[in-house]
């Protein structure tokens, strides 16, 4: 499952990147996703937004086995 969410995240990075941050991925237990946003993700006020109706919703979508995402 890891090596999917990996690909998942490949895809989302560029977007992320272009406002100065990126996504790195911690830690993949039972349907659980670590991670963490770094650069100017990191500081964002949009943060929370960001992983939860961004990086969330796409991990979901691609890949069913994903429960939940959570920002360490």
């Amino acid at each position: 499952m890891r090596e999917k969410v990996e690909e998942a995240l490949a895809q989302i990075r560029p977007a992320l990147q272009a406002d100065g941050g990126d996504v790195e991925l911690i830690d993949v237990n039972e349907g659980v996703v670590r991670l963490k946003l770094k650069g100017a993700c990191g500081s964002c006020p949009m943060a929370t937004m960001t992983l939860q109706h961004g990086i969330e919703r796409v991990l979901k979508e691609k890949i069913p086995e994903v429960k939940e995402v959570i920002a360490v």
